[in-house]
């Protein structure tokens, strides 16, 4: 039994930094990507970055420059740093293990005030 386990949100002023962190455990073979997505209150869920096995990287526009998503392969570990946070990055955080799963994480609030 696959379990994503996900920690390290929390309220937050603006401008300030978060780290959130994900463990997919069980058994898992070669997750080809792994990724954040988030969900604001009355709004759909949104990609907000992804990480391929090679290190490759994909983000929203809206969080370039300030997010930066990382991943401990051996630990089936993804990470997500979020620095100089603004109010509208307010949301549950979801940790996905894609390619070849589609695994979701519990999500984890990440609340920014201004």
């Amino acid at each position: 039994q696959v379990q994503l386990v996900e920690s390290g949100g929390g309220l937050v002023q603006a401008g300030g930094s978060l780290r959130l962190s994900c463990t997919a455990s069980g058994v898992l073979v070669r997750i080809a990507n792994m990724g954040w997505y988030r969900q604001a209150p009355g709004k759909q869920r949104e990609l907000v970055a992804t990480i391929i096995l090679g290190g490759r990287t994909n983000y929203a526009d809206s969080v370039k420059g300030r997010f930066t998503i990382s991943r401990d392969s051996a630990k089936n570990t993804v990470f997500l740093q979020m620095n100089s946070l603004k109010p509208e990055d307010t949301g549950v955080y979801y940790c996905n293990v894609g390619t070849p799963y589609n695994y979701w994480g519990q999500g984890t609030q990440v609340s920014v005030s201004s």
